[in-house]
């Protein structure tokens, strides 16, 4: 369970690298923008801003479903439907990146998603 709190690998994440703006791109199409990284408890997690898309809200995503960070293209993949993401526990307010309990079923969700290959690029 703690992978799903932890880049992979081979995602091409670096230390201390910024990915706030970043695009954020699902298998089938764009989920919105990183708005902050967070790491509470231990729990690494992008919140990101969906625009439009889910009626202006913003969505919690653990980086260990991250497949791939293009810092040039300032584009972040995960390994996700945009569906996946819809559906993933509410994400209500700031204070809840901070709240185990709810860090704990959201990274039960996708932890319980199936699990997919890397695109390959």
């Amino acid at each position: 369970m703690n992978s799903i709190w932890s880049y992979p690998p081979q995602s091409g994440h670096v230390e201390g690298q910024d990915l706030t703006g970043c695009t954020v791109a699902a298998s089938d199409g764009t989920i919105g923008h990183v708005d902050r990284e967070a790491d509470h408890h231990g729990m690494r997690h992008l919140v990101v801003d969906t625009g439009v898309w889910i009626f202006g809200r913003s969505v919690l995503v653990p980086v260990g479903v991250v497949t791939d960070i293009d810092a040039g293209a300032g584009k972040v993949t995960v390994a996700c439907t945009r569906a996946e993401v819809k559906d993933a526990p509410r994400f209500h307010t700031d204070s809840e990146t901070m709240d185990r309990a709810y860090l704990m079923a959201v990274g039960d969700y996708y932890h319980g998603l199936p699990p997919r290959q890397a695109p390959v690029t």
